[in-house]
Parts: structure tokens; C-alpha cells; sequence
């Protein structure tokens, strides 16, 4: 494939054998919008990555004969700044591996002062995956997308905002957000939005970027999970969620767990570390 541009990496550690792990460059040539920035991207000892600019697909597939033909693309967290590139990541792609489910990290760019590019790079990861299914033993009607905090308010988006491009539909087939950004109002997390939209967003900015006021019939299925206690981004961001969801009659899950904060992901100290693996597994194994 002419955009692998590294393979190696075989998966080890507590999850089953996969097959090796490809990072793919996510546009052939330059994306549409250029994000302007021009410092080297840099991850540091924490796996917080900044500077993103080349944004990238890292692919990891279940055991040769396991996949159930489901796919998701992983959007982790980081309020539009950075990335958290491991434990809203490389783990959770390990785990959905693990589970028969192929799993792309997406490494969007940053949006520094371009509302439009985090969208492009999760639209143009959809239809990537969508156009290879093939290759990965993909259903093109199992392709999912998940995110995590800004990541959730990006995999939203891509839920609430998709088109077909030379015949290939962005639209997500289904949805799991976790303690997602939703709303770009009051409610929100005030440094989501302005990375996203600036110091002084415009009315219909707010608007458009406001997903739980862009939800419609077509949008997909979604899971929710957060904690009560979240004082980052605010419940309230995923129960409007919730409830749009329901009011256009799609199918929808919501679990909130009583303690546990922000950002949690995929660390086991998370006190219901355990029970949202489950829930999800569930939730997955039937969508």
C-alpha cells in the first residue's frame, strides 16, 4: 500500500498476538487546510504529543483469523493542544485488537486558529478505512469512530458533520465517547473551545460546533461514559448528547459512574476500570 510509510512494532504484552502495527500517512499529498503550524511535532515522556501537523493513521488488527469485521478510529483527548497518545491510544487500540475489532489511532492535526482541520483529518480516516476495508477484512458498514474528551467533541462532530467524497460517505457507523466534549456554550470546556474556535467565537461557530444541535436521523448510534464527578468537562455535555439521540429516535447508551473525574481512559486505577471494559464489550459485540 503506496501509504504505509513504516511497519514494525509486533503487538506484545498482556493482549493476544495481532498483526504488526502500520502507521500510514493520512493524506497523499498536502490536506486541504493548512493548520500554519510550523514547530516540530514533540511527544514527550508522558506520550503527550504537540505540534501535530502530519497528521497519521497507526493501524492495529486483531489476531489473523479473530476480527469480527468491526473496525474503530481512535481520537484521543487533549483540548485541541495535544494529543494523549497512550491511554487514550495505544491501549485502547491494544484492547479493541484484542476483542476481534480492528482499531486506527488517529493523529489529527491541531487546529491553531483553523476551525476546519481536525474535521478534515477524522473525515479523510473514515473514508480512508472505509476505501482499504477490503485490505483489512473490514465490513465498510462497521466503521466506527471513539474519542475522548476534545477527541470525544472531534468524534462527535464527524457524527454530526460527514458527506460523500468521490463516492465515499464520512459518516461514521457508530459512535463510543468518552466524558466527551459536546457543546461549545457555556457548559463547555472553555479551553476546547477556544483552541477550536478562538477568543471570541462567532455565533453560528458556536453553533455549527455544537453537536448535540447538529444531531438529525442519520446520526449514528453512540455510547456514552463519564464520571459524575467530572469537573473538566461538565456531565451536562454528554447527557445533551444523550438526549438528542433520543429525541431523533437512535439508539444510545449512557453510563455514569459515580467517581472517577476526567481522563481516565484506559488506566486500570480508574475504580470502574473493570465494569466499562464489560459494558463495552457488550455494546460492541451487538452494534
Amino acid at each position: 500500500m503506496k501509504h504505509i510509510i513504516f511497519a514494525c512494532l509486533l503487538i506484545a504484552g498482556n493482549a493476544p498476538a495481532a498483526n504488526a502495527q502500520q502507521v500510514i500517512k493520512l493524506w497523499a499529498g498536502n490536506p486541504p487546510t493548512d493548520n500554519g503550524i510550523t514547530t516540530e511535532e514533540h511527544e514527550d515522556g508522558n506520550h503527550w504529543i504537540t505540534n501535530v501537523s502530519s497528521p497519521e493513521l497507526t493501524v492495529w488488527l486483531p489476531e489473523k483469523g479473530k476480527g469480527s469485521g468491526k473496525a474503530v478510529i481512535v481520537c484521543p483527548g487533549g483540548g485541541y493542544a495535544g494529543l494523549a497518545s497512550h491511554h487514550e491510544g495505544t491501549l485502547v487500540a491494544r484492547w479493541l485488537a484484542s476483542q476481534g475489532i480492528a482499531a486506527f489511532i488517529l493523529k489529527y492535526r491541531m487546529p491553531n486558529g483553523h476551525k476546519e482541520v481536525p474535521l478534515e483529518d477524522a473525515q479523510q480516516a473514515i473514508r480512508h478505512v472505509r476505501r482499504h476495508a477490503a485490505e483489512w477484512q473490514i465490513r465498510p458498514d462497521r466503521i466506527g469512530i471513539a474519542g475522548f474528551s476534545a477527541g470525544g467533541h472531534l468524534a462527535s462532530t464527524a457524527s454530526t458533520h460527514f458527506a460523500v467524497t468521490d463516492g465515499v460517505s464520512s459518516r461514521p457507523d457508530f459512535t463510543v465517547l468518552f466524558y466527551p466534549v459536546v457543546t461549545m456554550d457555556a457548559s463547555t470546556h472553555s479551553g476546547s473551545r477556544t483552541s477550536l474556535l478562538g477568543e471570541h467565537p462567532s455565533p453560528a461557530d458556536l453553533y455549527a460546533f455544537s453537536n448535540e444541535k447538529q444531531v438529525n436521523v442519520n446520526t449514528p448510534p453512540a455510547i456514552i461514559m463519564l464520571s459524575d464527578d467530572d469537573s473538566g468537562v461538565p456531565p451536562e455535555n454528554s447527557i445533551r448528547y444523550y438526549q438528542a439521540l433520543k429525541a431523533n429516535g437512535i439508539r444510545a447508551a449512557l453510563y455514569i459512574f459515580p467517581v472517577g473525574g476526567h481522563g481516565w481512559g484506559w488506566n486500570d486505577d480508574f475504580a470502574f476500570h473493570r465494569q466499562f471494559l464489560e459494558l463495552l464489550a457488550v455494546w460492541l459485540e451487538n452494534i
